[in-house]
């Protein structure tokens, strides 16, 4: 039986039915849910997603931070979306708002949490650079340590 379900919510299509589906699980085991948004701020490898590719620096981090660019109002307009396009009353729904690498961050709150299951999109916003380093999802089916259901 699920207890504790996250859901990574990126915006996309993707992310929206996965969000369906672990409404589905969390009605049929009252299970409580956990949205997660993960803001990646640019890196390195900044290039395959479309931004200069400079490395990150503590100064361009700070410089971000204060400019609000580092993607938190968009998260919760992105959580927002999602909360509308997916009927969620009647469940207990958590939402987080993380930085960091997507898979990476998705892996630590799943662990941190104590999640049974994790449910996501097989796809997200990020399908470019998915395809030269690895989908994100691929990555967190074959790292977690819970169950993970990725919807297409």
């Amino acid at each position: 039986m699920l207890r504790t379900i996250l859901v990574p919510i990126d915006g996309s299509s993707h992310a929206e039915k996965a969000l369906s589906i672990a409404a589905q699980l969390a009605r049929a085991s009252s299970a409580i849910l956990h949205l997660l948004y993960v803001t990646e701020l640019p890196d390195d490898a900044g290039m395959l997603a479309g931004t200069t590719g400079q490395p990150l620096t503590e100064a361009r981090r700070r410089e971000l931070a204060e400019t609000g660019e580092t993607g938190e109002p968009q998260a919760h307009g992105v959580l927002d979306r999602a909360r509308q396009a997916v009927e969620l009353s009647g469940l207990e729904v958590m939402e987080t708002i993380r930085e960091g690498k997507p898979a990476d961050t998705i892996l630590r709150e799943a662990e941190a949490i104590g999640v049974d299951a994790i449910v996501m999109g097989s796809r997200g916003m990020s399908d470019l650079k998915g395809m030269a380093v690895g989908s994100v999802s691929h990555q967190v089916a074959h790292s977690a340590g819970c169950t993970v259901i990725t919807v297409t």
